[in-house]
């Protein structure tokens, strides 16, 4: 089993940042893939970013050059950096892993089990 739990939303202004945290515990190691995907009211749960076990990223493309995900193994912790935040960024954000992850049309997990972290609720308002 794996426990994640995310730290950082809030509301923000159009333009600002915000960084959020999510610690992982339990079975997972530096050799998981780990992700952050949001889910907006009246929309599909989409992949944002995602960092496998090799440190390779990949992003959604309507944050590439906004967000930045990064990982530090040694406290097993998943950030994710978002800049120059926009009202359609408003969204529960979830911390995810998995065995593996890639990108094709959307980011998404493959090779095993998923977990999901219990989301933070993230506003950006015009």
């Amino acid at each position: 089993q794996v426990q994640l739990v995310e730290s950082g939303g809030g509301s923000v202004q159009s333009g600002g940042s915000l960084r959020l945290s999510c610690v992982a515990s339990g079975d997972i190691d530096s050799r998981n893939c780990m992700g952050w995907f949001r889910w907006a009211p009246g929309k599909t749960r989409k992949g944002v970013a995602i960092i496998d076990g090799s440190g390779r990223v990949n992003y959604e493309d309507s944050v590439e050059g906004r967000f930045t995900i990064s990982r530090d193994n040694a406290k097993n912790t998943l950030h994710l950096q978002m800049n120059d935040l926009k009202p359609e960024d408003t969204a529960m954000y979830y911390c995810a892993a998995g065995v593996k992850c890639a990108k094709a049309d959307v980011l998404y997990f493959f090779g095993g089990s998923v977990y999901w972290g219990q989301g933070t609720q993230v506003t950006v308002s015009s």
